[in-house]
């Protein structure tokens, strides 16, 4: 599927807990780089994992009954990169680089910790990844046997490789190279669920033709600013209450638990 096509949610969903993290970028909310045993060198993964965990702690559930979705355009390219230069240069492979090298093994590794046994997948698009893995949730809470999916997106900086793959990921657009520093990485988490299962903020797709459908993904191919857009909806509407609209080339509305309980009664009684 691809956001062109105008994905929409064929059922509401609901926010059971999000979180974001940022290790590098020059943002006020930078935290350092998390340890996680058995992963070196890169941020993807400890970022990756510290968005899970904040998630997964703060909502704890069955994981028999939890899927897991990530999303990343290049995966871990700064373990892709070390890895190479170690070969060209005669060094002796480090299997910790290979074996980290792939996003599944921060999943398993997400998994042990948290007793997940739900579906696990990882997937790359140059398309708007909220949009991308609302639909996945969708569909996988479809599943009788499950009733909770974990969304994430992992982004890191990179140098004139990563900056080569992009341009020619895009060769056919005008959208740049992203400008993050090479040791920097973006992460974050949306725990999800059916309305009315926990879940503080609910999620539907908005009218296609409405206000904000149709906005631009991001300023970089496969960018996960969403994600953190939808994180900070969310604090928001914990805070205020209300209703926010989150543009996307398929925009969504984001609405708090006792907005979306009086808009039900409202059409209940029509």
């Amino acid at each position: 599927m691809t956001t062109s096509e105008k994905t929409v949610l064929r059922s509401p969903l609901g926010i059971l807990a999000t979180a974001t993290a940022t290790h590098g970028t020059g943002r006020d909310e930078d935290i350092p780089l998390p340890r996680l045993p058995g992963f070196v060198e890169s941020a993807f993964s400890p970022l990756a994992y510290e968005v899970s965990r904040q998630c997964l702690t703060e909502r704890p559930g069955d994981g028999s009954r939890t899927a897991v979705a990530l999303a990343a355009l290049l995966g871990d390219t700064t373990t892709a990169d070390l890895a190479s230069r170690r070969m060209v240069s005669g060094k002796v492979h480090n299997p910790l680089l290979f074996m980290q090298a792939t996003p599944n093994s921060v999943l398993g590794h997400t998994s042990r910790e948290f007793g997940i046994t739900g579906q696990m997948f990882s997937v790359s698009t140059l398309d708007d990844p909220v949009t991308e893995l609302l639909a996945m949730a969708d569909l996988l809470l479809e599943d009788p046997e499950l009733d909770r999916v974990l969304v994430l997106g992992v982004e890191l900086g990179g140098g004139e490789r990563l900056a080569a793959l992009y341009r020619e990921l895009t060769a056919d657009g005008d959208r740049p190279v992203p400008g993050l520093p090479a040791s920097a990485g973006l992460a974050a988490a949306v725990l999800l669920g059916r309305p009315g299962a926990g879940a503080t903020v609910t999620v539907r797709s908005a009218d296609a033709s409405g206000p904000g459908s149709g906005a631009p993904a991001g300023d970089r191919p496969g960018s996960i600013q969403g994600l953190f857009d939808l994180a900070t909806a969310h604090r928001e509407l914990l805070r205020d209450g209300g209703s926010r609209l989150l543009p996307r080339p398929a925009a969504f509305v984001l609405t708090a638990e006792s907005e979306a309980r009086n808009e039900t009664s409202t059409h209940a009684h029509q």
